[in-house]
């Protein structure tokens, strides 16, 4: 009697400790997204003073600051829970920004004001806050993601809703390339 009751409360606790590790890493993931999505609305924001920036010297390169709002509007639309969505409309912005900054090489004026240089310089800040963002979503991605998949803890996450994570990572290769910028 005392061995079945024994049993039946370590499988319960095992059960307890099991979903509470669940909990623990998927909240680590959501903070951690938190932290991606916080660094994306920062250079969001910056985008506009640039492009106006950029706009006030080089007028006539209408096309390549179209490209850059709208890759902008389009990476704001994605949901806030679409990972590969988000990953892919950020990959196409940081194109937009990558040929803007190609585009202001051209421009010996604009590349020596002072606004511009602490826009470009905000960006670059962001963007490796961005980096070590996505890195520590993608680490605790892939931490939960491993702890519902693995035996005997899936036997718990599937019916209780635990799933897999998205990781936050570009998939097309040119997206992959450092675009030319000097100054």
């Amino acid at each position: 009697m005392y061995i079945i009751l024994a049993i039946i409360v370590l499988i319960a606790l095992y059960a307890v400790l099991t979903y509470n590790g669940l909990v623990r890493a998927r909240q680590v993931a959501e903070e951690a997204w938190s932290g991606i999505d916080v660094q994306l609305k920062r250079r969001a924001d910056l985008i506009p003073n640039l492009v106006e920036t950029v706009k006030g010297y080089a007028g006539h390169e209408n096309q390549t600051l179209r490209e850059v709002v709208e890759a902008r509007s389009r990476a704001q639309a994605v949901p806030a829970g679409d990972v590969a969505g988000r990953a892919v409309a950020e990959g196409v912005l940081g194109q937009a920004l990558g040929r803007l900054m190609v585009v202001s090489e051209a421009y010996p004026d604009l590349k020596a004001n002072v606004g511009f240089v602490e826009l470009q310089q905000s960006l670059e800040t962001t963007e490796n806050e961005i980096q070590m963002s996505r890195r520590s979503y993608n680490g605790a991605a892939r931490d939960l993601n491993v702890k519902v998949e693995s035996f005997p803890n899936n036997l718990l996450a599937g019916p209780f809703g635990f799933t897999k994570r998205a990781f936050f990572e570009i998939t097309n290769e040119t997206d992959r390339a450092v675009p030319s910028v000097k100054f």
